[in-house]
């Protein structure tokens, strides 16, 4: 009988986990809330395969450990591959799949509420509200029709954004090295970076985090974009030089900052920290400023998300043990 193993389940998870297991009989299923390391490698012994998610990484002792454990099929319930030590995954063998699009809406929804919210002062407003200070001014708003609205990334993610934007009567502009020829045919894209920073009002990054993309919005950038600007990040930290933005919030040049991902978030992100010594003083910071909006790399975080998370990256992981092509495999190498 067929077997997969499951890591770092969480109870949301669990519904859609029994879902798929009622679905497929003949497959064994077992799990755990553990994260995948070299000392839990060995939960998964005598399973085909393994379903996983997680910020640590998969280094060379953990895709090791399991190997010595005769398992070398891997689906992750996420996008995100960067944290595989893909040299020892060759080395071994592995098969690698992900799930590279599980709702894009979620993210983009999440990444256009809160840009409004920013827009709006909602943060600033609800603190007053709350000491009961119901006076409008200083707090006052700009609608989002009125921006012009830049876009970096245009994947399924920046597309959905892009629309969401437009349905609120914005102004948007996008940059991608890669073109999508609908898009470009529409006139979306400007010419460079810089073009973008000059033009939009507010500024949404929807990339990955390779190395031509860390530290992408920083001094040099922030400088060159428009006073009052609003930066959203929902992809990942590394694309902001956080230090820069808060410098760009103190000098009042950055209106206000949207972060779903933070630079250091691995360890402090989905931890209860109340009653306890936070451990970062800079996020700290952050969080208790009136005009930025930090969220906990949440943005994904919705049912329709959660569910397609789980049931193709076991889809994949079952296609792999059975010997046929995974819909969505990852290069490894």
């Amino acid at each position: 009988m067929t077997k997969i193993f499951a890591y770092a389940i969480r109870e949301d998870e669990k519904p859609f986990l029994k879902e798929w297991e009622d679905a497929h009989k003949d497959v064994e299923v077992e799990y755990t809330d553990k994260l995948l390391t070299p000392e839990t490698a060995a939960l998964a012994k005598g399973a085909d395969g393994v379903v996983v998610y997680q910020q640590l990484d998969y280094t060379a002792e953990t895709l090791q450990a399991l190997a010595d454990n005769g398992i070398t099929k891997m689906s992750l319930r996420n996008v995100g591959v960067d944290n595989i030590d893909m040299a020892k995954a060759k080395e071994l063998g592995f098969q690698i799949t992900n799930v590279p699009v599980y709702s894009p809406d979620a993210i983009a929804e999440h990444a256009a509420i809160q840009a409004a919210r920013i827009l709006r002062q909602d943060k600033a407003m609800d603190e007053k509200v709350a000491r009961h200070d119901l006076r409008w001014a200083p707090t006052i708003g700009r609608e989002v029709r009125d921006q012009v609205v830049g876009v970096v990334g245009t994947g399924h993610i920046g597309q959905v954004f892009m629309q969401i934007m437009e349905g609120f009567g914005a102004k948007v502009i996008a940059y991608d090295i890669f073109h999508n020829p609908e898009l470009e045919k529409k006139g979306y894209y400007v010419d460079s970076l810089d073009d973008l920073y000059k033009q939009a009002d507010v500024i949404s990054l929807h990339v990955p985090d390779v190395p031509a993309n860390v530290h992408m919005i920083n001094d040099k950038s922030i400088a060159e974009m428009k006073q009052d600007v609003v930066i959203v990040n929902v992809s990942r930290g590394p694309l902001v030089d956080t230090d820069a933005v808060i410098r760009g919030l103190d000098s009042g040049k950055v209106f206000g900052y949207v972060m779903d991902v933070y630079e250091g978030e691995v360890g402090v992100f989905n931890e209860d920290w109340e009653g306890k010594e936070f451990p970062d003083a800079r996020l700290a910071d952050l969080i208790a400023r009136p005009n930025v909006l930090v969220t906990p790399h949440t943005a994904f975080y919705t049912t329709h998300a959660v569910r397609n998370m789980v049931v193709k990256a076991f889809d994949n992981n079952l296609e792999l043990v059975e010997g046929k092509e995974a819909e969505t495999p990852v290069k490894v190498g």
